[in-house]
C-alpha cells in the first residue's frame, strides 16, 4: 500500500568502492547542503557509524513524531526499516502538518528498500482480512477490536482505524488492551504474538483463552470453534526473529554463572523468558533501567545485538553482557550502511529521489486515525 520511486541517476555500486573515511566526508557535506530542511532519523538497532550521522535517534515511533513536529524538515531520511518509514511519511504529512507548510508534502527516503522486518512480513493484510472474515462466522467482530504493534505495514494500521481498532508500542501496550477491553469483549492482537501474549499475562488472562492465529492452516487459523468462542486474546502467530532467539536456558546460565546478575529483556521474547526475567519492558525502558543502574550492576540483556554493545561501551561502570550466545542481530536493519545513507543524501542534494517512501492517501488516512486512537490512551 506504498509506492517507492527509484532514480538511478547516480548509481549505488560505485559507493561500495568508497572507505568510511570518505563517506563519512561526503555524508557531512551533504548534511550541510541540505541544512534544516533534512532529518536523519536513526533507530537503535543501527550499527553505530550510521547512528553517529543521525539527527535523532529513538524507537520508531518517537523518532518518526519528532520529525513530524519539525517545522523546517523537508526530507526524512529514516534509518531503519519500511514499516518506520511509512509511519513517518503518514505522520509528517497529515492533513494539519501539511497546512502548516502549505500543502508542501515530505518526502520520506529508507536508503535500502531492503531493509524490512520479517515480523512486519508475517502478517499480510489479505491475511489479516481472511482471518476477520472466519472469525465473523464465529463470533460477533462488533465485539472485536483490532490491534497492530507499531511493527506492522501501513496497511495493518489502517485496517485496524476502518474497523474500530488502535496502534500500540512495546510501551503502551497494556494501556491500548486497556482501551481495547473498554470498547469491546476481545481483542484480535497482530502481528507479535509474544508482546500481545505477555502484556495479556500480566492483566490476567491466561493461555487458556489466547488462541493463536495461524495463517498458514484454512480452517480457523488451526483453531476450534470452541478456542475462538472462549477466547479474549486471539494473538496471530508471528515473532520477532531477533527476540524469538531468546532462550530460558540462556537466563539460567547467566544466573549459575555471574551471581548477583539482572536479567533484562524485551516483551518481544518468548513466555518463558519473560516470565523469569528480572525486568522486561520497551527499548526506551531497557536504555533508560541501564543509565539508572548504580555503578558495578550487571546485566544479561535480551534485545538487538548492537543495542547491547552500544549500552556496554557507553556504561563500563557496568557489567554487560548479550543473553544469547548466538549473534542475534536485526539483519534487515543491518543492511542499512554508510555507502547507502551517503547514496540517498547526495541523490537529495542533486535534486533527485531514491527509494522514497510514499503511502497511499486512504490508507494514510485509516492508519491516522488507529495511530490517534492510540494517542488518547493514557
Amino acid at each position: 500500500m506504498t509506492t517507492a520511486t527509484l532514480d538511478s541517476s547516480l548509481p549505488f555500486a560505485p559507493y561500495r568502492q568508497l572507505g568510511n573515511d570518505e563517506l563519512c566526508q561526503r555524508i557531512a557535506k551533504a548534511k550541510q547542503s541540505l541544512g534544516k530542511s533534512l532529518l536523519i532519523l536513526g533507530h537503535h538497532y543501527q550499527q553505530d557509524e550510521v547512528i553517529s550521522h543521525a539527527d535523532l535517534t529513538g524507537d520508531s515511533y518517537q523518532l518518526s513524531k519528532l520529525a513530524a513536529e519539525s517545522p523546517d524538515c523537508r526530507y526524512i531520511v529514516f534509518c531503519g526499516v519500511h514499516f518506520m518509514a511509512e509511519t513517518a511519511d503518514i505522520l509528517a504529512n497529515r492533513p494539519e502538518k501539511r497546512k502548516q507548510r502549505k500543502d508542501l508534502h515530505v518526502k520520506v527516503v529508507l536508503p535500502d528498500m531492503a531493509a524490512g522486518c520479517s515480523m512486519a512480513d508475517m502478517a499480510a493484510i489479505r491475511q489479516v482480512e481472511s482471518a476477520w472474515d472466519q472469525l465473523s462466522e464465529v463470533i460477533d467482530t462488533e465485539d472485536l477490536t483490532p490491534v497492530t504493534y507499531i511493527n506492522s505495514a501501513a496497511s495493518l494500521k489502517a485496517f485496524c482505524g476502518k474497523h474500530g481498532g488502535i496502534v500500540c508500542t512495546s510501551s503502551n501496550a497494556k494501556a491500548v488492551l486497556d482501551w481495547s477491553f473498554a470498547q469491546r469483549k476481545r481483542v484480535f492482537f497482530f502481528p507479535d504474538q509474544h508482546l500481545g501474549r505477555n502484556t495479556s499475562l500480566k492483566m490476567g488472562i491466561t493461555n487458556q483463552h489466547m488462541p493463536v492465529w495461524n495463517p498458514h492452516e484454512e480452517e480457523l487459523g488451526g483453531n476450534t470453534r470452541q478456542a475462538i468462542e472462549e477466547s479474549k486474546v486471539i494473538l496471530w502467530k508471528g515473532h520477532c526473529s531477533v527476540h524469538q532467539m531468546f532462550q530460558a536456558a540462556h537466563v539460567d546460565q547467566f544466573r549459575e554463572k555471574i551471581p548477583g546478575i539482572k536479567i533484562l529483556v524485551h516483551p518481544e521474547c518468548p513466555q518463558e523468558v519473560n516470565d523469569i526475567a528480572d525486568i522486561s519492558g520497551s527499548t526506551s525502558k531497557i536504555i533508560e533501567t541501564v543509565q539508572k543502574a548504580p555503578p558495578g550492576t550487571k546485566w544479561a540483556i535480551g534485545t538487538e545485538l548492537h543495542l547491547v554493545n552500544r549500552l556496554k561501551k557507553q556504561h563500563p561502570e557496568q557489567e554487560i553482557h548479550f543473553l544469547s550466545p548466538l549473534v542475534c542481530m536485526c539483519a534487515t536493519m543491518y543492511r542499512i550502511d554508510l555507502a547507502h545513507l551517503c547514496w540517498s543524501l547526495e541523490n537529495i542534494v542533486q535534486g533527485t529521489l531514491v527509494n522514497q517512501i510514499h503511502v497511499k492517501e486512504d490508507v494514510a488516512r485509516w492508519s491516522l486515525i488507529a495511530l490517534e486512537r492510540m494517542l488518547t490512551v493514557k
